[in-house]
């Protein structure tokens, strides 16, 4: 879990920095846009593409390490749970 805990924090900043990268971009091919310099303008643009398609890597890892973070918690509850009712003399049906 620790390990998990840990990836999931390190994805979150890069997150973070991945959507401020984008953000920078979209400015950068606004502005181009503006002054009307088509040739920067291409590049802005692909530069901006690039930068989203990594920043969707980045936020399909992050939410896969959640998903795993989750269903190790959910375990660990079940866990926890049926030696709990195994002490109680439960049956887990009632």
């Amino acid at each position: 879990m620790t390990e998990l805990h840990e990836c999931s924090a390190l994805l979150r900043r890069t997150r973070k920095r991945a959507e401020e990268i984008v953000a920078e971009a979209r400015a950068l091919l606004a502005e181009a846009e503006l002054g009307g310099d088509a040739e920067r303008i291409l590049a802005l643009r692909a530069d901006a593409e690039r930068a989203r398609q990594s920043y969707c890597k980045v936020l399909n890892a992050y939410v896969a390490i959640c998903g795993r973070i989750t269903e190790e918690r959910r375990a660990i509850v079940e866990e926890q749970f049926a030696r709990d009712s195994r002490r109680q003399g439960l049956s887990g049906v009632a």
